[in-house]
């Protein structure tokens, strides 16, 4: 567990490429409070709707969640929804520059309408999908521009995933110059594959995740025990030459299988599932994440079951947070982690704090070698209401700010640690360089910061008033601070250091 826990603490920003279907998933919700008098069907009353990328553009957000760098290689219509996607993905940093213009087909559109029953708000289902697409594999032109494309930019990523859901984009001969580039450079590549009968066109990929019925498909092996895995997984790797196969088994978990003949079934934690949609994607992201940056598959699969099974939890295509993974590890532990809590979790547990009227106080910081002084200042804050919380910058956070040397602690560490005062009720991770989203997320009662910030004024400051919420200033403990406590070593260091040398001098 501390393994997996330091490995999604210090994913870091690799620089992974996605090559793949993309669409634009559009969501309509909505109640459903009465049958049409036209037809048996529901009728929707339409509250709101919200649009996220799909298919391959969903490997995209969740990469970009997690703090990777993305590169995203596919095609989209000379079309409104297609400039709806690019500007989502220019909106999140991705590099579009792999994603070229088709305009022989539509931007792949799907429209999910989502019905809550009567009017409580809960129970949320799908009622109807409606796809606009078409599907004919790409001209000879593309190809070669996007050919070029790889080749121009695989030599600089860390990692190369390929998403293929059978649109038109991934045909025999572009998955070949896939491969051939990927060998040429020596860059592991991994695809999620689509439901076909014959996997040839995958052959020379570093890794497959094909679910229980598209491996079942494929290798015509009834899936139904772990001799049945072995098998279909054997057939898969030997007849194309990858090195692992992952093979997702829904409620079962995962099964990686090495070429060497080894086998692991990996167990998932029962839970409710609301919506199976993203699973996949989640799959393939944690392993382009947790293998990017130089772990093994094993390690990538252990943490990619952990993603999958909060993705189901979710409505949609949602990304999974670094945070959420780690609560899901760390939390229920004991006491003390299980005040750690992600962003959208820590929501609903506000909201029940506020039908109670508790009044809530948010501070923010890095907290790298916690001293006296964060103590007092923690205790400050505490006592301004009811329960405090602590926004904490990981530990890209902190490095985008202070520098590759820091932080001295990592962000796990840091937050046990701020979760073993008595003072502070929840701790929560961010990776911007200010609070000010967290701050919005958590709408504070009370905000409160350093007395240095007085003259600069609190990033959040104005939020929070404007809602009738109040900043405060803490007083400092002069003289203690993370820098002065390591010059301090340093010297105390150095003296020693230079008491040796004269005594071996001496002598």
């Amino acid at each position: 567990m501390d393994k997996l826990l330091g490995i999604i603490s210090n994913l870091g920003s690799p620089r992974i490429m996605v090559i793949g279907d993309l669409m634009l998933d559009k969501y309509v919700w909505g109640e459903v409070k009465r049958i049409s008098q036209e037809a048996p069907i529901p009728v929707i009353n339409v509250s709101s709707e919200d649009v996220r990328p799909g298919g391959a553009g969903s490997v995209v957000n969740n990469l970009q969640t997690l703090g990777a760098q993305v590169f995203a290689c596919g095609i989209i219509g000379d079309d409104a929804h297609g400039h709806t996607l690019l500007n989502l993905f220019k909106g999140m940093g991705v590099d579009t520059t792999g994603i070229v213009v088709d305009k022989s087909r539509p931007t792949i559109l799907k429209m999910r309408f989502m019905g809550h029953l009567q009017t409580t708000g809960k129970g949320v289902q799908q009622l109807l999908r409606v796809d606009y697409e078409k599907t004919h594999s790409i001209s000879a032109a593309i190809e070669r521009q996007l050919a070029g494309y790889l080749s121009d930019n695989i030599p600089a990523c860390d990692i190369i995933l390929i998403s293929d859901m059978n649109k038109g984009l991934l045909s025999h001969s572009f998955l070949k110059t896939i491969v051939a580039v990927c060998k040429k450079h020596k860059k592991i590549a991994i695809v999620d594959p689509k439901l076909m009968s014959d996997y040839a066109c995958y052959e020379g990929f570093t890794a497959m995740t094909p679910n229980r019925n598209e491996t079942e498909i494929a290798t015509g092996i009834k899936i139904t025990d772990s001799d049945s895995l072995h098998r279909a997984g054997n057939k898969l790797v030997s007849s194309l030459s990858l090195e692992y196969c992952i093979i997702t088994i829904d409620k079962d978990g995962m099964f990686l299988y090495h070429k060497s003949g080894e086998g692991k079934i990996i167990p998932t934690v029962p839970r409710a599932v609301s919506d199976v949609t993203g699973a996949g994607d989640m799959v393939l992201s944690m392993f382009g994440m947790v293998v990017g940056t130089g772990h093994g598959f094993e390690d990538a699969a252990l943490l990619a079951n952990v993603a999958a099974g909060i993705e189901v939890g979710k409505i949609g295509a949602t990304p999974v947070s670094k945070g959420e993974i780690l609560n899901e590890l760390i939390g229920g532990k004991n006491q003390l982690s299980d005040k750690i809590k992600d962003v959208e979790v820590l929501k609903g547990i506000l909201a029940e704090h506020r039908k109670k009227n508790d009044k809530i106080v948010f501070t923010n910081g890095c907290f790298d070698i916690l001293h006296i002084g964060h103590i007092e200042y923690l205790k400050f804050a505490r006592k301004q209401g009811d329960l405090l919380v602590v926004g904490l910058n990981t530990d890209l956070s902190v490095r985008s700010q202070k520098g590759p040397t820091r932080p001295f602690v990592s962000e796990i560490e840091r937050a046990k640690m701020l979760s073993a005062l008595e003072d502070v009720t929840y701790v929560v991770l961010f990776d911007e360089l200010t609070p000010l989203n967290l701050i919005k997320a958590v709408r504070p009662d009370v905000l409160v910061k350093g007395e240095d910030w007085k003259k600069a004024g609190a990033v959040g400051g104005e939020f929070v008033e404007s809602y009738g919420g109040k900043v405060v200033f803490a007083p400092f403990v002069d003289g203690v601070s993370t820098t002065n406590i390591v010059s301090r070593i340093l010297n105390r260091h150095n003296q020693i250091q230079n008491s040796k040398e004269a005594i071996g001098q001496a002598q």
